[in-house]
């Protein structure tokens, strides 16, 4: 990485967090900002940085100060990151002015970010030569639970570090379960979202073959919904699909990128995923064809297009 660490603290035992009452937010999208919100809420002096000045007005009335990266790394003693990609936490964490080189030793990065989980590990490993702990900690609940909320995190890194943190897990969480060692919160959200993808799949498939025999989709899932197809998917998403809802929600593109992270992890493994690598390719051709900015339900309406309903 470009950017030099911080010399290393050799009084900092490993996870140690020296207080958690300083807080920085980096990323202010659906996720991030719901998240912001709860910790301002939650009595939190926070420093915010978003490439995006837009966002910041809503989160500014809160009682947020905004500067850059720098800033924000000098004034926080524990950052979370919500950002798209592997590319943008490296930056952030590794970049000019990054995380790495203006946090000081004792201080977290709760990054809630879904990135590679290789790339987790590394990057935990590097920070730690600073004296600066890394918890990956992706989670699920979508725009909704971040903005009440009521997330589930995923988390891995070490336990004494995830401990310390409570109170801010506990600002946008319903529930923060630790996992074990760095990478092991990004390992889970990869199954998260394999498994998700296998039931969203059955009820695309599901709806479309009720359309294409002339039932009322909306009929079949109501049905369904009381007995053991009953699901999360059969609910949100088969609502979204009856109605022909797609408007964001989880964009296409993105789960996308989830699922070719759970794909690479799968294959340095040796591991079997048949049904991912179909949805992955399902989910590509709908961002090819330009939906990939829609919400990922809009799987249904490829479904239903190519059986001709």
């Amino acid at each position: 990485m470009a950017a030099a660490l911080n010399a290393v603290d050799t009084t900092t035992p490993p996870g140690k967090v020296d207080r958690v009452d300083r807080v920085g937010m980096v990323g202010l999208g659906v996720m991030g900002a719901g998240i912001a919100g709860c910790l301002l809420r939650k009595g939190f002096a926070l420093h915010v940085h978003n490439r995006s000045a837009a966002k910041l007005a809503s989160l500014l009335a809160l009682g947020a100060q905004a500067g850059g990266l720098a800033e924000l790394g000098r004034h926080s003693r524990v950052v979370v990151l919500s950002l798209p990609d592997t590319a943008a936490v490296e930056a952030v964490l590794f970049g000019a002015d990054g995380l790495a080189s203006t946090l000081a030793p004792g201080s977290c990065v709760i990054d809630t970010s879904t990135i590679a989980a290789a790339a987790t590990r590394q990057f935990a490993q590097q920070l730690a030569a600073a004296g600066i702990t890394l918890l990956d900690a992706p989670v699920s609940g979508g725009q909704q639970g971040a903005e009440q909320g009521t997330l589930v995190c995923m988390v891995g890194g070490e336990r004494a570090a995830f401990d310390a943190c409570a109170p801010v897990f506990a600002a946008f969480s319903a529930r923060a379960v630790h996992l074990g060692g760095p990478g092991a919160g990004q390992v889970t959200k990869a199954c998260n979202q394999v498994a998700v993808t296998g039931a969203m799949l059955g009820v695309a498939e599901a709806l479309a073959l009720a359309r294409r025999e002339g039932v009322d989709p909306a009929a079949v899932r109501e049905v369904l919904m009381g007995g053991s197809a009953r699901s999360f998917s059969l609910d949100k998403h088969g609502q979204r699909i009856v109605d022909q809802a797609f408007e964001p929600g989880f964009r296409a593109v993105l789960m996308r990128k989830d699922l070719r992270l759970a794909l690479d992890n799968g294959a340095a493994r040796g591991a079997y995923m048949p049904l991912t690598t179909l949805a992955e390719q399902l989910l590509d051709a709908l961002c090819e064809d330009g939906r990939g900015e829609r919400d990922w339900s809009v799987l249904g309406a490829l479904f239903a297009e190519r059986g001709g309903a």
